[in-house]
């Protein structure tokens, strides 16, 4: 016998590299294969189209802000939202739309008609929205102008 194969020992460390690398890459494998299966929500189904009209929302804002920007009151006690608008509508026939806004889920929002009051207020009963941030965005037109406010919420 040669001296050499009395002091070859057998040692798991080759092994323990190589095994440490498959699961490495064997985590980034599943990691990589979840992340592509993935679901991914847009904020809004027409992200796309919303962004190409940007420049006309810019525009509705500003004339919003011009006469005056709607008062928003969320009561969490009675579970309500009081809608008002300035004076400066007074006179001017309306129509529109308001959008209670989930960012978290767009499957929780609810669209409702604009009704005002003759002191150009409205009245929104938020019981059955869940808790969480919500954005209550109006959309309304007024003599041939159109305006839009938003308005963010916490519901409790």
């Amino acid at each position: 016998m040669k001296s050499t194969d009395k002091n070859k020992s057998f040692t798991l460390w080759p092994y323990a590299i190589v095994v440490a690398m498959v699961l490495f890459m064997g985590y980034i494998a599943m990691f990589v294969y979840r992340a592509m299966n993935h679901e991914v929500n847009l904020v809004s189904t027409d992200y796309y189209d919303q962004e190409i009209k940007y420049q006309d929302q810019i525009e509705r804002v500003r004339r919003t802000q011009a006469l005056g920007d709607l008062m928003l009151e969320y009561n969490a006690e009675n579970q309500t939202v009081l809608l008002q608008l300035p004076a400066t509508y007074q006179g001017k026939k309306m129509s529109g739309e308001i959008t209670l806004f989930r960012p978290s889920d767009n499957k929780l929002d609810k669209k409702l008609p604009l009704q005002l009051g003759r002191d150009h207020s409205q009245l929104l009963d938020v019981a059955e929205l869940e808790e969480g941030i919500w954005k209550v965005r109006v959309n309304f037109s007024a003599d041939g102008e159109t305006y839009f406010s938003e308005k963010t919420i916490q519901k409790r």
